[in-house]
């Protein structure tokens, strides 16, 4: 039998917030906005003390919890699902609502009791779930913080489980890892990244998976503020000495290459690597897209930003980086902030100019 040492009530809320990847103070935000005020009308502390069952909401604050979070007050507080919300509280993966059916969240809550019962469907929950997680509104860090425990979940039933979910648990853990480094790298956190994208290699490494472990080297190869430029360049060429890479794959690790030539002044190589990729396949689109994530779309705006700088375009690069400025910080998109701050732009042509009377 599970226990819990928090009111059910408490998990469930925990759960609840964290299966919609909101930060405690994204809850409060919201709480807020829903009350219609401009100003937080309750103490800083008061989403943790609820959570950490020391203090219940009154009722006007269970009111507003219900209607933020989409469900009745017998749901949230009483509810009937409470082995579900146990096992989502114990191992801290996310409890995202409508996205399972009772039956699975349950399959999935015995296996975490005895992992040798995850099975395939055990491997397809996780697969959704990582895929719901690549969510265009949630900052990289509360991201990075909702898949850790994914990670963590995974490689248990890893070790326990039968040998014909091992693969493709393994595969999860692999594609796990390479997101937390990628969302680490995004929020600034460098040394995080590079540790996520050691795991992430090494996890490819054992699938016996070539095309894996090439996805996991070219990760690798992005993480250019977290990594020395040879380990850049050695980490791109390596993905492509592997057998059966795709041509966008190889085009990607190209262009990387050529960036971290271009870190260590290396231009004649940076060059080269250039002109092969675009012999290879063509140079991304300049402009996000809306499918993108903020943070993504904040650093694309950041890049052209600074590369108009470069060109002293002063207006082209003003207007973009106003573009990705609110949108880097809505994110907390810290990459994309960097990049902003090696924007300068050139003085107004007027500036020099000088008015003779």
């Amino acid at each position: 039998m599970i226990t819990i040492d928090v009111p059910l009530w408490a998990a469930r809320l925990r759960a609840l917030r964290r299966g919609r990847l909101w930060s405690r103070r994204d809850l409060q935000e919201r709480l807020t906005e829903a009350a219609g005020q401009t100003e937080p009308g309750l103490p800083a502390d008061a989403v943790r003390a609820w959570e950490a069952g020391e203090r219940r909401p009154d009722p006007g604050h269970a009111e507003l919890l219900c209607r933020v979070f989409g469900v009745g007050e017998a749901d949230l507080f009483v509810g009937a699902s409470s082995g579900t919300v146990l096992w989502h509280h114990l191992t801290g993966i996310p409890l995202m609502p409508g996205l399972f059916s009772e039956e699975e969240e349950e399959r999935v809550g015995r296996a975490v009791e005895c992992p040798w019962r995850a099975d395939a469907g055990t491997a397809g929950y996780f697969e959704r779930m990582l895929d719901a997680c690549a969510a265009p509104h949630a900052r990289p860090a509360d991201l990075a913080a909702a898949l850790r425990p994914v990670f963590a979940g995974v490689e248990a039933f890893r070790r326990d489980a039968r040998p014909s979910v091992r693969g493709p648990l393994l595969a999860l853990a692999t594609r796990d890892a390479e997101l937390i480094s990628g969302m680490e790298h995004e929020a600034g956190d460098a040394s995080a990244a590079r540790a996520w994208s050691d795991r992430a290699i090494r996890e490819a490494r054992e699938t016996g998976d070539p095309l894996a472990e090439v996805v996991a080297l070219v990760q690798r190869a992005e993480l250019l503020d977290a990594a020395e430029p040879g380990e850049i360049v050695e980490a791109a060429v390596t993905a492509r000495e592997r057998t059966g890479v795709p041509p966008e794959v190889g085009a990607l690790s190209l262009r990387h290459e050529a960036r971290a030539h271009a870190l260590a002044g290396e231009v004649e190589l940076c060059h080269r690597c250039l002109e092969e990729c675009l012999e290879e396949h063509p140079e991304e689109p300049g402009e996000p897209s809306q499918a993108m994530p903020a943070y993504v779309a904040a650093y694309v705006l950041a890049r052209k930003a600074h590369a108009y700088a470069e060109a002293h375009e002063r207006d082209q690069a003003a207007g973009l980086a106003r573009r990705a400025l609110p949108l880097a910080r809505r994110a907390g998109a810290a990459r994309a902030l960097r990049e902003l701050g090696r924007v300068h732009l050139p003085p107004p042509a007027e500036a020099g100019r000088r008015v003779l009377v």
